[in-house]
């Protein structure tokens, strides 16, 4: 899997080092738009563990899309940004869920279960609304940028996934809330970005417990980098 991430961050460096070449020519311009697509790449967290559960391997997420940049001053380094985009997020944990006559059942796994990989995966379409403050103009494509506001997502494909000695299990997870939402900042400087979301919803259904009937309640936490295209 490391592997594949490093080969979506090159791709966006060189996608973003391209649009800022071909960015150089431009003349001053009153209508000018600024980073209206994005690649990012995120380590996923998860808040309000409960008891003996802990992250394991690389939780990773990826995910890309497009804004509408819409410039609210005559400066045009000041706005709103409404996009749509995709993201794929993954969660290992040591827990454990198991499907059984329909119903989801969820216990914790200790390193006496020799098992390699367990996993909440999620396929998320998301739909970002920022409030964009920055000091570019037309023919500078290096400047600082503050993008705060907020993100709602869909989630159209929600499994659980499991390795051992015997082989790979997986099954699509009802428990897996399909509205999301949370808080989000993209803050840097030319192609560097960091990307933090904070979830304000939490990742399973109300009501999904542990077999000792504590409560699942977590929220991911992602922090990662993030790459704009004009």
């Amino acid at each position: 899997m490391m592997k594949y991430i490093a080969l979506f961050l090159i791709g966006a460096i060189t996608v973003q080092c391209w649009s800022q070449e071909v960015s150089v020519g431009s003349l001053e311009d009153d209508t000018y738009l600024e980073d209206q697509f994005y690649l990012g790449v995120t380590y996923n967290l998860l808040l309000n563990k409960p008891t003996d559960i802990t992250q394991r391997n690389l939780s990773y997420g990826l995910m890309g899309g497009i804004v509408k940049d819409i410039p609210l001053n005559a400066d045009r380094n000041f706005g709103l940004g409404i996009g749509m985009g995709y993201a794929l997020n993954s969660y290992y944990t040591n827990l454990f869920a198991e499907q059984v006559n329909g119903e989801i059942g969820y216990s914790g796994l200790t390193s006496n279960d020799n098992f390699r990989r367990s996993k909440l995966e999620t396929h998320v379409i998301e739909l970002p609304l920022e409030i964009r403050w920055r000091n570019s103009n037309a023919i500078d494509y290096k400047f600082w940028r503050v993008y705060a506001g907020g993100k709602l997502g869909y989630i159209f494909e929600g499994r659980s996934k499991f390795v051992d000695d015997n082989g790979k299990t997986g099954f699509t997870n009802p428990d897996i809330k399909k509205l999301q939402y949370g808080l989000m900042l993209n803050v840097g400087y030319n192609t560097w970005n960091i990307h933090i979301y904070y979830a304000l919803s939490k990742l399973l259904e109300d009501g999904a417990s542990l077999d000792t009937s504590e409560l699942i309640q977590v929220k991911p936490l992602r922090i990662g980098i993030i790459f704009y295209i004009l």
